[in-house]
Protein backbone atom coordinates (compact mmCIF):
# COMPACT_ATOMS: atom_id res chain seq x y z
CA UNK A 1 0.00 0.00 0.00
CA UNK A 2 1.56 3.75 -1.00
CA UNK A 3 0.24 6.52 1.09
CA UNK A 4 0.90 10.36 -0.10
CA UNK A 5 0.09 13.01 1.66
CA UNK A 6 -1.05 16.13 -0.31
CA UNK A 7 -1.11 19.61 1.42
CA UNK A 8 -4.02 22.35 0.35
CA UNK A 9 -4.07 25.64 2.32
CA UNK A 10 -6.02 24.36 5.72
CA UNK A 11 -6.29 21.17 4.99
CA UNK A 12 -4.15 18.27 5.51
CA UNK A 13 -5.21 15.47 3.58
CA UNK A 14 -4.09 11.76 3.32
CA UNK A 15 -4.91 9.62 0.37
CA UNK A 16 -4.36 5.76 0.30
CA UNK A 17 -4.07 3.91 -2.70
CA UNK A 18 -4.78 0.24 -2.81
CA UNK A 19 -5.36 -2.72 -5.12
CA UNK A 20 -8.30 -3.95 -3.15
CA UNK A 21 -11.90 -4.31 -3.84
CA UNK A 22 -13.00 -1.25 -4.45
CA UNK A 23 -16.05 -2.20 -1.63
CA UNK A 24 -14.00 -2.88 0.98
CA UNK A 25 -12.46 -0.76 3.98
CA UNK A 26 -10.15 1.92 3.81
CA UNK A 27 -7.79 2.01 6.74
CA UNK A 28 -7.37 5.24 8.68
CA UNK A 29 -3.67 6.79 9.28
CA UNK A 30 -1.77 5.90 12.43
CA UNK A 31 -0.22 8.65 14.65
CA UNK A 32 2.70 8.19 13.29
CA UNK A 33 2.25 8.21 10.01
CA UNK A 34 0.42 11.36 10.50
CA UNK A 35 3.83 12.28 12.20
CA UNK A 36 5.96 11.47 9.39
CA UNK A 37 3.59 13.34 6.84
CA UNK A 38 3.66 16.62 8.56
CA UNK A 39 7.36 16.42 8.27
CA UNK A 40 7.22 17.14 4.85
CA UNK A 41 4.00 19.08 4.71
CA UNK A 42 6.34 22.53 3.49
CA UNK A 43 7.10 19.83 0.31
CA UNK A 44 3.69 19.67 -0.92
CA UNK A 45 2.38 22.54 -3.44
CA UNK A 46 -1.11 23.49 -3.76
CA UNK A 47 -2.35 20.36 -4.48
CA UNK A 48 -6.57 20.08 -4.91
CA UNK A 49 -8.39 18.39 -2.31
CA UNK A 50 -9.81 16.29 -4.87
CA UNK A 51 -7.48 14.67 -6.91
CA UNK A 52 -8.97 12.52 -8.66
CA UNK A 53 -8.53 8.36 -8.46
CA UNK A 54 -6.96 6.59 -11.29
CA UNK A 55 -8.99 5.48 -14.24
CA UNK A 56 -10.37 1.56 -13.21
CA UNK A 57 -9.22 -1.15 -15.31
CA UNK A 58 -10.42 -4.62 -15.32
CA UNK A 59 -12.59 -6.09 -13.20
CA UNK A 60 -15.34 -3.20 -11.69
CA UNK A 61 -14.50 -4.44 -8.81
CA UNK A 62 -10.78 -4.02 -8.64
CA UNK A 63 -9.20 -0.74 -8.80
CA UNK A 64 -7.20 1.48 -7.38
CA UNK A 65 -9.55 4.44 -5.47
CA UNK A 66 -7.93 7.22 -3.48
CA UNK A 67 -10.53 8.59 -0.24
CA UNK A 68 -9.13 11.52 2.07
CA UNK A 69 -9.93 10.88 5.81
CA UNK A 70 -9.57 14.81 6.52
CA UNK A 71 -13.52 16.14 5.91
CA UNK A 72 -14.63 19.78 4.50
CA UNK A 73 -15.05 22.99 6.98
CA UNK A 74 -17.61 25.63 6.18
CA UNK A 75 -16.34 28.76 7.96
CA UNK A 76 -17.38 30.45 5.04
CA UNK A 77 -20.70 29.08 3.88
CA UNK A 78 -21.93 29.91 8.07
CA UNK A 79 -21.16 33.54 8.45
CA UNK A 80 -23.16 33.88 4.59
CA UNK A 81 -25.88 31.61 5.73
CA UNK A 82 -26.06 33.35 9.32
CA UNK A 83 -26.29 36.72 7.20
CA UNK A 84 -28.70 35.39 4.75
CA UNK A 85 -31.36 34.33 7.52
CA UNK A 86 -31.72 38.15 8.83
CA UNK A 87 -32.20 38.78 5.41
CA UNK A 88 -34.40 35.88 3.97
CA UNK A 89 -37.12 33.94 5.77
CA UNK A 90 -34.51 30.93 6.85
CA UNK A 91 -32.22 32.31 5.16
CA UNK A 92 -33.32 30.62 1.64
CA UNK A 93 -35.40 31.05 -1.27
CA UNK A 94 -36.94 27.65 -1.80
CA UNK A 95 -37.45 25.31 1.67
CA UNK A 96 -35.63 22.40 0.73
CA UNK A 97 -32.02 24.22 0.78
CA UNK A 98 -32.06 25.15 4.18
CA UNK A 99 -31.11 21.64 4.75
CA UNK A 100 -33.92 21.49 7.81
CA UNK A 101 -34.31 17.43 7.82
CA UNK A 102 -30.24 17.04 7.66
CA UNK A 103 -29.21 19.37 10.34
CA UNK A 104 -26.21 21.79 10.10
CA UNK A 105 -26.07 24.92 7.90
CA UNK A 106 -26.42 24.82 4.02
CA UNK A 107 -23.34 24.98 2.43
CA UNK A 108 -22.78 28.14 -0.22
CA UNK A 109 -21.96 27.57 -3.71
CA UNK A 110 -19.35 29.93 -5.51
CA UNK A 111 -19.54 28.27 -8.78
CA UNK A 112 -20.45 25.14 -10.87
CA UNK A 113 -19.05 23.35 -13.84
CA UNK A 114 -19.48 19.57 -15.09
CA UNK A 115 -20.20 17.23 -12.51
CA UNK A 116 -18.49 19.36 -10.05
CA UNK A 117 -19.77 22.17 -7.58
CA UNK A 118 -17.20 24.72 -5.60
CA UNK A 119 -18.90 26.53 -2.34
CA UNK A 120 -17.14 29.80 -0.75
CA UNK A 121 -14.76 28.24 1.47
CA UNK A 122 -12.87 26.36 -1.72
CA UNK A 123 -14.44 23.07 -1.33
CA UNK A 124 -14.93 20.83 -4.06
CA UNK A 125 -17.95 18.59 -4.71
CA UNK A 126 -19.02 16.01 -7.15
CA UNK A 127 -22.62 17.09 -7.21
CA UNK A 128 -25.63 14.63 -7.71
CA UNK A 129 -28.41 17.71 -7.25
CA UNK A 130 -27.72 19.26 -10.87
CA UNK A 131 -29.65 22.39 -9.76
CA UNK A 132 -32.54 19.83 -8.74
CA UNK A 133 -32.62 18.44 -12.40
CA UNK A 134 -31.89 20.20 -15.63
CA UNK A 135 -27.53 20.21 -15.89
CA UNK A 136 -28.32 17.05 -17.46
CA UNK A 137 -25.25 17.65 -19.69
CA UNK A 138 -23.55 18.75 -16.86
CA UNK A 139 -22.97 22.47 -15.21
CA UNK A 140 -22.29 25.35 -17.66
CA UNK A 141 -21.86 23.34 -20.85
CA UNK A 142 -19.37 24.95 -23.34
CA UNK A 143 -22.04 24.92 -26.02
CA UNK A 144 -25.11 26.17 -24.25
CA UNK A 145 -23.57 28.95 -22.53
CA UNK A 146 -21.39 30.35 -25.81
CA UNK A 147 -25.32 30.20 -27.27
CA UNK A 148 -26.55 32.35 -24.32
CA UNK A 149 -23.71 34.20 -25.03
CA UNK A 150 -24.85 35.24 -28.52
CA UNK A 151 -28.16 35.53 -27.47
CA UNK A 152 -27.88 37.76 -24.61
CA UNK A 153 -26.73 40.70 -26.98
CA UNK A 154 -29.91 40.84 -29.40
CA UNK A 155 -31.55 41.33 -25.66
CA UNK A 156 -32.67 39.29 -22.75
CA UNK A 157 -36.11 39.58 -23.11
CA UNK A 158 -38.93 40.66 -25.58
CA UNK A 159 -42.36 40.39 -24.32
CA UNK A 160 -42.83 39.84 -28.05
CA UNK A 161 -42.92 36.94 -30.48
CA UNK A 162 -39.89 35.39 -31.36
CA UNK A 163 -38.58 32.72 -34.10
CA UNK A 164 -36.83 31.02 -30.58
CA UNK A 165 -40.31 29.85 -29.32
CA UNK A 166 -41.19 28.19 -32.57
CA UNK A 167 -37.74 26.33 -32.55
CA UNK A 168 -38.18 25.04 -29.23
CA UNK A 169 -41.80 23.97 -29.80
CA UNK A 170 -40.69 22.07 -32.23
CA UNK A 171 -38.38 20.26 -30.20
CA UNK A 172 -40.69 19.60 -27.72
CA UNK A 173 -43.54 18.51 -29.72
CA UNK A 174 -40.81 16.02 -31.86
CA UNK A 175 -39.69 14.48 -28.87
CA UNK A 176 -43.33 13.98 -26.39
CA UNK A 177 -45.49 11.81 -27.43
CA UNK A 178 -49.03 13.36 -26.03
CA UNK A 179 -47.47 16.71 -27.12
CA UNK A 180 -49.26 18.43 -30.32
CA UNK A 181 -49.24 22.17 -29.04
CA UNK A 182 -46.92 23.84 -25.85
CA UNK A 183 -47.61 27.14 -23.73
CA UNK A 184 -44.10 28.14 -22.35
CA UNK A 185 -44.22 29.53 -18.68
CA UNK A 186 -41.67 30.49 -16.75
CA UNK A 187 -41.42 27.60 -13.80
CA UNK A 188 -43.23 23.87 -13.45
CA UNK A 189 -45.80 26.19 -10.72
CA UNK A 190 -47.01 28.23 -13.70
CA UNK A 191 -47.22 25.42 -15.98
CA UNK A 192 -49.38 22.72 -13.03
CA UNK A 193 -51.40 26.02 -12.37
CA UNK A 194 -52.01 26.58 -16.18
CA UNK A 195 -52.72 22.81 -16.77
CA UNK A 196 -55.55 22.33 -14.10
CA UNK A 197 -57.43 24.94 -15.16
CA UNK A 198 -56.81 23.81 -18.67
CA UNK A 199 -58.66 20.63 -17.22
CA UNK A 200 -61.23 22.09 -15.19
CA UNK A 201 -62.45 24.49 -18.58
CA UNK A 202 -61.86 21.56 -21.03
CA UNK A 203 -64.15 19.15 -19.09
CA UNK A 204 -66.23 21.50 -17.16
CA UNK A 205 -65.77 19.69 -14.03
CA UNK A 206 -64.07 20.47 -10.73
CA UNK A 207 -62.46 17.35 -8.87
CA UNK A 208 -59.24 16.57 -9.31
CA UNK A 209 -57.30 13.25 -8.20
CA UNK A 210 -53.56 13.56 -7.28
CA UNK A 211 -51.38 10.98 -5.45
CA UNK A 212 -49.80 11.42 -1.68
CA UNK A 213 -46.50 12.67 -2.03
CA UNK A 214 -46.59 13.68 -5.53
CA UNK A 215 -45.39 18.10 -5.53
CA UNK A 216 -46.91 19.69 -8.53
CA UNK A 217 -45.99 22.99 -7.34
CA UNK A 218 -46.95 25.60 -4.49
CA UNK A 219 -50.38 26.15 -6.12
CA UNK A 220 -53.19 26.14 -3.60
CA UNK A 221 -55.27 23.11 -4.70
CA UNK A 222 -51.96 21.79 -4.84
CA UNK A 223 -50.50 21.37 -1.24
CA UNK A 224 -52.82 18.48 -0.19
CA UNK A 225 -50.46 15.28 0.85
CA UNK A 226 -47.91 16.74 -1.15
CA UNK A 227 -43.76 15.46 -1.14
CA UNK A 228 -40.80 18.01 -1.49
CA UNK A 229 -40.16 20.16 0.72
CA UNK A 230 -43.78 19.93 2.78
CA UNK A 231 -42.77 16.29 3.21
CA UNK A 232 -39.27 17.66 4.44
CA UNK A 233 -40.62 20.14 6.59
CA UNK A 234 -43.11 18.03 8.38
CA UNK A 235 -45.79 20.20 7.17
CA UNK A 236 -49.02 18.12 6.23
CA UNK A 237 -50.40 21.14 4.28
CA UNK A 238 -49.48 24.86 4.57
CA UNK A 239 -51.21 27.66 6.41
CA UNK A 240 -52.93 30.17 4.61
CA UNK A 241 -54.81 27.84 1.85
CA UNK A 242 -58.04 28.14 2.16
CA UNK A 243 -60.64 24.81 2.42
CA UNK A 244 -62.08 26.09 -0.64
CA UNK A 245 -59.28 25.60 -2.92
CA UNK A 246 -58.30 21.71 -1.84
CA UNK A 247 -61.99 20.60 -1.28
CA UNK A 248 -62.18 19.52 -5.10
CA UNK A 249 -58.49 17.60 -4.63
CA UNK A 250 -59.20 14.18 -3.92
CA UNK A 251 -55.68 12.05 -2.79
CA UNK A 252 -55.17 8.50 -3.61
CA UNK A 253 -52.54 6.19 -3.08
CA UNK A 254 -49.30 5.93 -5.66
CA UNK A 255 -49.14 2.66 -7.26
CA UNK A 256 -52.37 1.76 -5.67
CA UNK A 257 -55.15 0.89 -8.73
CA UNK A 258 -57.94 0.06 -6.28
CA UNK A 259 -57.86 3.36 -4.89
CA UNK A 260 -58.21 5.26 -7.71
CA UNK A 261 -61.04 3.23 -8.99
CA UNK A 262 -63.13 4.06 -5.34
CA UNK A 263 -62.48 7.72 -6.32
CA UNK A 264 -63.86 7.61 -10.04
CA UNK A 265 -67.04 5.50 -8.09
CA UNK A 266 -67.44 7.96 -5.64
CA UNK A 267 -67.46 10.61 -8.02
CA UNK A 268 -69.09 9.65 -10.94
CA UNK A 269 -68.98 11.97 -14.07
CA UNK A 270 -67.15 14.69 -11.64
CA UNK A 271 -63.27 14.15 -12.00
CA UNK A 272 -62.05 16.87 -14.33
CA UNK A 273 -58.64 15.27 -14.38
CA UNK A 274 -55.86 12.50 -12.48
CA UNK A 275 -52.62 14.05 -12.30
CA UNK A 276 -49.22 12.27 -11.05
CA UNK A 277 -45.42 11.81 -11.72
CA UNK A 278 -44.66 9.32 -13.98
CA UNK A 279 -41.80 8.42 -11.68
CA UNK A 280 -42.42 10.34 -8.20
CA UNK A 281 -38.76 12.24 -7.78
CA UNK A 282 -40.35 14.63 -5.30
CA UNK A 283 -40.60 11.81 -2.23
CA UNK A 284 -37.38 10.70 -3.07
CA UNK A 285 -37.24 7.87 -5.69
CA UNK A 286 -40.72 5.88 -6.67
CA UNK A 287 -41.09 3.93 -9.73
CA UNK A 288 -44.56 3.14 -10.58
CA UNK A 289 -45.70 -0.24 -12.09
CA UNK A 290 -46.49 -0.26 -15.71
CA UNK A 291 -49.91 -1.41 -14.42
CA UNK A 292 -50.49 1.00 -12.66
CA UNK A 293 -49.92 4.17 -14.79
CA UNK A 294 -52.24 1.47 -17.80
CA UNK A 295 -54.78 1.36 -15.51
CA UNK A 296 -54.95 4.86 -14.67
CA UNK A 297 -54.66 5.62 -18.73
CA UNK A 298 -57.89 3.35 -19.19
CA UNK A 299 -59.79 5.14 -16.19
CA UNK A 300 -59.24 8.18 -17.16
CA UNK A 301 -60.63 7.66 -21.05
CA UNK A 302 -63.30 5.09 -19.76
CA UNK A 303 -64.89 8.27 -17.45
CA UNK A 304 -63.95 11.35 -19.57
CA UNK A 305 -61.44 12.70 -17.22
CA UNK A 306 -58.39 14.38 -18.69
CA UNK A 307 -55.18 12.42 -17.92
CA UNK A 308 -51.72 14.67 -16.82
CA UNK A 309 -48.53 13.16 -16.22
CA UNK A 310 -46.23 15.85 -14.40
CA UNK A 311 -43.23 15.62 -16.18
CA UNK A 312 -41.41 18.64 -15.08
CA UNK A 313 -38.90 16.28 -13.49
CA UNK A 314 -39.10 12.95 -15.20
CA UNK A 315 -39.20 15.10 -18.59
CA UNK A 316 -36.01 14.72 -21.04
CA UNK A 317 -34.50 13.43 -17.86
CA UNK A 318 -35.71 9.77 -17.97
CA UNK A 319 -35.84 9.28 -21.72
CA UNK A 320 -36.01 11.44 -24.45
CA UNK A 321 -39.18 11.64 -24.73
CA UNK A 322 -40.07 11.58 -20.83
CA UNK A 323 -41.66 8.89 -18.70
CA UNK A 324 -44.56 8.42 -21.27
CA UNK A 325 -41.76 7.33 -23.77
CA UNK A 326 -39.73 5.16 -21.24
CA UNK A 327 -43.32 3.42 -20.33
CA UNK A 328 -44.87 3.03 -23.18
CA UNK A 329 -47.83 5.16 -21.40
CA UNK A 330 -49.26 8.59 -23.05
CA UNK A 331 -51.06 10.79 -21.29
CA UNK A 332 -53.73 13.60 -22.67
CA UNK A 333 -51.56 16.66 -21.10
CA UNK A 334 -47.69 17.16 -20.06
CA UNK A 335 -45.81 19.54 -18.00
CA UNK A 336 -42.67 20.21 -18.13
CA UNK A 337 -39.46 22.37 -16.77
CA UNK A 338 -36.13 21.94 -15.60
CA UNK A 339 -34.50 20.38 -18.53
CA UNK A 340 -36.04 22.07 -21.22
CA UNK A 341 -34.76 25.52 -20.06
CA UNK A 342 -31.28 23.95 -19.92
CA UNK A 343 -30.47 25.49 -16.22
CA UNK A 344 -32.51 28.86 -16.97
CA UNK A 345 -35.50 29.50 -15.25
CA UNK A 346 -38.43 27.43 -17.64
CA UNK A 347 -42.09 25.58 -17.76
CA UNK A 348 -43.96 24.34 -20.02
CA UNK A 349 -47.46 22.42 -20.47
CA UNK A 350 -48.55 20.57 -23.88
CA UNK A 351 -51.19 17.78 -24.93
CA UNK A 352 -53.76 17.26 -27.55
CA UNK A 353 -54.47 20.23 -29.52
CA UNK A 354 -58.29 19.85 -28.97
CA UNK A 355 -57.18 20.20 -25.74
CA UNK A 356 -55.01 23.17 -25.95
CA UNK A 357 -56.60 25.42 -28.47
CA UNK A 358 -58.76 26.21 -25.55
CA UNK A 359 -55.71 28.40 -23.74
CA UNK A 360 -56.50 31.86 -24.63
CA UNK A 361 -55.77 33.63 -27.03
CA UNK A 362 -57.17 30.26 -29.07
CA UNK A 363 -59.79 29.98 -26.81
CA UNK A 364 -61.52 30.93 -23.14
CA UNK A 365 -59.01 29.19 -20.78
CA UNK A 366 -56.39 32.12 -19.88
CA UNK A 367 -53.15 32.01 -18.64
CA UNK A 368 -50.21 34.55 -19.27
CA UNK A 369 -46.44 35.37 -18.14
CA UNK A 370 -44.10 38.56 -19.21
CA UNK A 371 -41.60 36.63 -19.57
CA UNK A 372 -42.71 33.49 -20.80
CA UNK A 373 -40.52 32.45 -23.93
CA UNK A 374 -37.81 34.61 -23.25
CA UNK A 375 -35.36 34.14 -25.61
CA UNK A 376 -32.20 33.37 -23.20
CA UNK A 377 -34.11 30.37 -21.75
CA UNK A 378 -35.47 29.46 -24.97
CA UNK A 379 -31.79 29.42 -26.65
CA UNK A 380 -30.78 27.17 -23.29
CA UNK A 381 -33.45 24.93 -24.26
CA UNK A 382 -32.50 24.08 -27.94
CA UNK A 383 -28.96 24.05 -26.98
CA UNK A 384 -29.23 21.21 -24.65
CA UNK A 385 -32.18 19.66 -26.89
CA UNK A 386 -29.22 19.19 -29.84
CA UNK A 387 -26.67 17.42 -27.59
CA UNK A 388 -29.74 15.40 -25.71
CA UNK A 389 -30.44 14.06 -29.30
CA UNK A 390 -27.16 12.11 -29.70
CA UNK A 391 -27.74 8.46 -30.03
CA UNK A 392 -26.41 6.60 -26.56
CA UNK A 393 -27.37 9.50 -24.25
CA UNK A 394 -29.91 7.89 -22.33
CA UNK A 395 -28.29 4.61 -22.44
CA UNK A 396 -25.56 5.88 -20.55
CA UNK A 397 -27.12 8.18 -18.10
CA UNK A 398 -29.20 4.94 -16.95
CA UNK A 399 -25.54 2.58 -17.29
CA UNK A 400 -24.29 5.57 -14.79
CA UNK A 401 -27.25 5.73 -12.63
CA UNK A 402 -27.32 1.66 -12.22
CA UNK A 403 -23.47 1.57 -11.52
CA UNK A 404 -24.28 4.27 -8.54
CA UNK A 405 -27.35 3.03 -7.23
CA UNK A 406 -25.89 -0.55 -7.21
CA UNK A 407 -22.56 0.16 -5.60
CA UNK A 408 -24.41 2.37 -2.74
CA UNK A 409 -26.53 -0.77 -2.19
CA UNK A 410 -23.78 -3.34 -2.00
CA UNK A 411 -21.92 -0.67 0.02
CA UNK A 412 -25.22 -0.51 2.36
CA UNK A 413 -25.94 -3.75 2.66
CA UNK A 414 -22.01 -4.97 3.29
CA UNK A 415 -22.22 -2.77 6.92
CA UNK A 416 -25.24 -4.40 7.63
CA UNK A 417 -27.93 -1.31 6.73
CA UNK A 418 -31.10 -1.53 5.41
CA UNK A 419 -31.39 -0.21 1.94
CA UNK A 420 -33.23 0.07 -1.16
CA UNK A 421 -32.63 1.73 -4.50
CA UNK A 422 -33.39 1.98 -7.77
CA UNK A 423 -32.98 4.46 -10.92
CA UNK A 424 -34.84 5.15 -14.65
CA UNK A 425 -32.81 6.94 -16.92
CA UNK A 426 -30.57 9.78 -15.27
CA UNK A 427 -32.66 9.67 -12.15
CA UNK A 428 -32.33 7.65 -8.91
CA UNK A 429 -32.56 7.46 -5.02
CA UNK A 430 -32.45 5.13 -2.18
CA UNK A 431 -34.03 4.78 0.83
CA UNK A 432 -32.27 3.79 4.51
CA UNK A 433 -35.20 1.18 5.04
CA UNK A 434 -35.91 -2.72 3.53
CA UNK A 435 -37.85 -2.18 0.65
CA UNK A 436 -39.23 -2.08 -2.05
CA UNK A 437 -40.91 0.98 -1.83
CA UNK A 438 -44.15 2.02 -3.52
CA UNK A 439 -45.58 4.54 -2.18
CA UNK A 440 -45.20 7.84 -0.08
CA UNK A 441 -46.54 5.67 3.50
CA UNK A 442 -43.61 3.38 2.87
CA UNK A 443 -41.20 6.50 1.96
CA UNK A 444 -42.25 7.78 5.65
CA UNK A 445 -40.69 4.55 7.19
CA UNK A 446 -36.98 5.46 6.65
CA UNK A 447 -34.71 6.00 9.04
CA UNK A 448 -34.64 10.17 8.70
CA UNK A 449 -31.87 10.63 11.38
CA UNK A 450 -29.71 8.33 9.54
CA UNK A 451 -30.23 9.99 6.20
CA UNK A 452 -29.32 13.37 8.09
CA UNK A 453 -25.91 11.76 8.89
CA UNK A 454 -25.08 9.97 6.26
CA UNK A 455 -25.88 13.89 4.04
CA UNK A 456 -23.83 15.06 6.41
CA UNK A 457 -20.94 12.71 6.41
CA UNK A 458 -21.00 12.52 2.83
CA UNK A 459 -20.90 16.10 2.29
CA UNK A 460 -18.09 16.70 4.49
CA UNK A 461 -16.08 14.10 2.25
CA UNK A 462 -17.02 15.98 -1.28
CA UNK A 463 -20.00 14.83 -2.19
CA UNK A 464 -22.79 16.68 -2.59
CA UNK A 465 -26.28 14.72 -2.18
CA UNK A 466 -30.07 16.34 -2.27
CA UNK A 467 -30.40 17.72 1.80
CA UNK A 468 -34.02 15.51 2.12
CA UNK A 469 -34.21 11.91 1.95
CA UNK A 470 -37.88 13.12 0.01
CA UNK A 471 -35.67 14.33 -3.41
CA UNK A 472 -34.43 12.10 -5.90
CA UNK A 473 -30.84 12.25 -7.32
CA UNK A 474 -29.80 13.43 -10.93
CA UNK A 475 -27.05 11.94 -13.19
CA UNK A 476 -25.48 14.33 -15.79
CA UNK A 477 -23.25 13.58 -18.99
CA UNK A 478 -20.61 14.51 -17.18
CA UNK A 479 -20.25 12.36 -14.70
CA UNK A 480 -17.53 9.99 -14.96
CA UNK A 481 -16.85 6.45 -14.12
CA UNK A 482 -14.46 7.36 -11.40
CA UNK A 483 -16.74 9.95 -10.19
CA UNK A 484 -19.26 7.15 -9.62
CA UNK A 485 -16.28 4.96 -8.09
CA UNK A 486 -15.06 7.48 -5.80
CA UNK A 487 -18.55 7.91 -4.79
CA UNK A 488 -19.18 4.57 -3.60
CA UNK A 489 -15.48 4.69 -2.26
CA UNK A 490 -16.04 7.77 0.51
CA UNK A 491 -19.90 6.22 0.98
CA UNK A 492 -18.30 2.66 2.28
CA UNK A 493 -15.85 4.51 4.34
CA UNK A 494 -19.07 6.90 5.47
CA UNK A 495 -21.44 3.82 5.97
CA UNK A 496 -18.75 1.95 8.64
CA UNK A 497 -19.70 4.91 10.52
CA UNK A 498 -23.69 4.99 10.93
Amino acid sequence: MLCVSLCRPKKLFFLYFSCQPLHSPLPFPTMKFIAASAAILALCGNVSAFTPAASATGSSTAMRSAVASETYTFTKSNEIFEEAKTLMPGGVSSPVRAFKSVGGNPVVFDRVKGAYAWDVDGNKYIDYVGTWGPAILGHADDDVLDAVKKTMDKGTSFGAPCLLENLLAKEVIAAVPSVEMVRFTNSGTEACMGMIRLCRAYTGREKVIKFEGCYHGHADSFLVQAGSGVATLGLPDSPGVPASATKATLCAEYNNLDAVKAIFDENKDEIAAVILEPVVGNSGFIKPDKEFLQGIRDLCTENGAVLVFDEVMTGFRVAYGGAQQYFGITPDLTTMGKVIGGGLPVGAYGGKKEIMEMVAPAGPMYQAGTLSGNPLAMTAGIETMKKLQQPGVYEELERKSKKLVDGIVETAKKHGLPITGDYAGGMFGWYFVDGPVKNFAQATKADGAKFGKWHRMMLERGVYLAPSMYEAGFMSMAHTDEDIDRTIAIADEVMSQL
